[in-house]
C-alpha cells in the first residue's frame, strides 16, 4: 500500500468524524437536557427572538447526525462498510446537516424588508 493523497483524505474524513460526532451529540444533550437554546438557528451569532420554537428541529438534526456519525465509526471499526459506502454516509451526514442548519437559521430570522444596511 503506497501512501497518496487518496488515503491521507480518507484518514482525514474517517478521524474528522469522532470531533464531528462528539459535538453534535453535545449540542443534542445541551438543547434537549439542559434547555440551553444559546446555539439554537443562530444567524451572525445572533439566536432568534424565540430560540424554543426552533430547538427540537436543531436537536433531533444533531441527534440524528451523531447517530449516523456513531453508526459510521462502528460499522468501519467492525468492518462492516467498504470505502465507497462510508464516505458516502458521512459526506452526505455532513452536508446535509450543514444544508438544514442553514435553512432553520434562516427560518428562524425572517428577512425584514424595508431594513437598511449598516453603515460601515
Amino acid at each position: 500500500m503506497v501512501f497518496n493523497v487518496s488515503i491521507a483524505m480518507t484518514w482525514i474524513l474517517f478521524l474528522a468524524l469522532f470531533p464531528m460526532g462528539f459535538f453534535w451529540f453535545r449540542r443534542a444533550w445541551r438543547i434537549l437536557v439542559k434547555k440551553n437554546y444559546s446555539e439554537v438557528a443562530l444567524k451572525h451569532g445572533e439566536s432568534p427572538s424565540n430560540p424554543k420554537k426552533y430547538a427540537p428541529f436543531v436537536a433531533i438534526l444533531n441527534l440524528g447526525s451523531g447517530c449516523i456519525a456513531l453508526i459510521i465509526i462502528i460499522g468501519v471499526g467492525i468492518g462492516h462498510f467498504h470505502y465507497e459506502t462510508w464516505s458516502a454516509m458521512a459526506g452526505i451526514t455532513i452536508w446535509s446537516k450543514i444544508f438544514i442548519d442553514f435553512i432553520i437559521s434562516r427560518q428562524a430570522h425572517p428577512y425584514k424588508f424595508g431594513r437598511k444596511k449598516k453603515s460601515s
